[in-house]
């Protein structure tokens, strides 16, 4: 584990994983792209088309500090697992939906805005890319979804009220800050972990940066109307806690629950998208 200056290093300001591969590893053509967040950060990423007529959309958001591939194992200065994006891409596309995978803000090849937020200003970034799919005459923009990783799950739920009709979502393993950060630093750094974690807040005070301890993302999970959700988290979590899962979940008015993946540890919940490839094609086909 890293040491607490590393930790609140990587909290603050994320890690830029490469962007070593492509979606042509897994037979896809792609195009490379470039938006702006709403607040008019540049964002990179791939557009997969499904062909060239009128289709739905979904969007991939990545978790922290992974980039638009997902994680790979051992770029992260703690005990972490391979997390790829590539395989249920390619699933979704073989299925007639086109797909966007970007870089959030501090991730990738994107822009620059500091601190993380883990999906409050985050969510600006999550916009952007939805208004970027609207843009293109080849998607039906009434007909978008997302997918979100960790605290990419966390920016879907703060983002989707703002760029509405998002149909359907995946949350895959959200968190509030608070537990997760608390989590983390007491399994690193024992009894004054969870303090050491608190007192991040002072650094994003002087940051003029929202509180980590205020991160609540049951808060606009009650605003996304109509927008069906489903929530996934592994039961062998060491960092996130179901109980925060089935509260976002709760106050989410169309979710459909919260599945509970088998998982010895919080990258093995991740696995959920490789496992279960054809029942994230299927939530899209019926929600899309």
């Amino acid at each position: 584990m890293p040491s607490p200056l590393r930790f609140a290093r990587v909290m603050v300001t994320g890690l830029r994983q490469s962007v070593a591969r492509t979606p042509a590893e897994v037979g896809l053509a792609y195009e490379d792209v470039g938006f702006t967040a709403t607040d008019g950060v540049d964002l990179r990423g791939w557009f997969i088309p499904a062909g060239t007529e009128p289709a739905p959309a979904v969007v991939w958001v990545h978790g922290w500090p992974w980039n638009r591939l997902g994680n790979v194992a051992g770029g992260v200065p703690w005990p972490d697992r391979g997390v790829d994006h590539l395989p249920a891409t390619k699933a979704l596309h073989d299925a007639g939906f086109h797909v966007l995978m970007f870089d959030l803000a501090n991730h990738g090849e994107s822009g620059r805005r500091l601190p993380l937020t883990f999906g409050v200003r985050e969510a600006r970034d999550y916009a952007g890319a939805v208004a970027y799919l609207r843009s293109r005459p080849e998607v039906e923009p009434d007909r978008i979804g997302a997918i979100g990783m960790s605290a990419g799950g966390s920016t879907i739920l703060y983002g989707t009220a703002a760029c509405q009709p998002i149909r359907a979502m995946i949350a895959i393993q959200p968190t509030t800050v608070s537990v997760f950060t608390g989590n983390m630093a007491r399994s690193a750094f024992g009894r004054i972990g969870p303090f050491l974690a608190r007192s991040m807040s002072a650094v994003y005070w002087l940051m003029r940066a929202p509180d980590p301890r205020a991160h609540d993302p049951a808060a606009p999970a009650h605003g996304l109307g109509d927008t069906v959700v489903q929530f996934v988290q592994g039961t062998g979590d060491q960092w996130g806690e179901m109980p925060d899962v089935e509260r976002m979940s709760a106050a989410t008015p169309h979710s459909l629950g919260v599945i509970a993946y088998p998982s010895e540890e919080r990258y093995g919940g991740y696995q959920y998208i490789d496992t279960h490839k054809d029942d994230i094609v299927g939530f899209f086909r019926a929600h899309l």
